[in-house]
């Protein structure tokens, strides 16, 4: 190490400087809970897409020629009934809980 240049050492030192400072730069940018939420609120808007998606296939299955089907109402009710029995086990259970 005493047969380097002094003034070249410095530049690497400093180079080296500016690499970890860029670096901590980024892991703070990572980490931030302003982007993290918004990363996650992202992600939850595609998967909902997707499930969107799905469930108009479900509902909607596609014709011969690619175009949305009819309507599908045995799905609509049995998703409705679904609802109505989830709703009403909910409020069953607050009741219960409550005595």
């Amino acid at each position: 190490m005493a047969d380097r240049d002094p003034e070249a050492l410095e530049r690497e030192i400093e180079r080296t400087r500016q690499e970890l400072a860029r670096t901590i730069d980024e892991l703070a940018e990572r980490v931030n809970p302003k982007n993290l939420a918004h990363k996650g609120s992202e992600r939850i808007k595609e998967e909902a897409g997707q499930l969107v998606q799905a469930v108009n296939a479900m509902v909607r299955p596609e014709g011969e020629d690619g175009e949305p089907g009819r309507l599908d109402r045995r799905v609509v009710y049995a998703g409705a009934a679904a609802a109505v029995t989830l709703t009403a086990y909910v409020l069953w259970r607050r009741k219960r809980k409550r005595r």
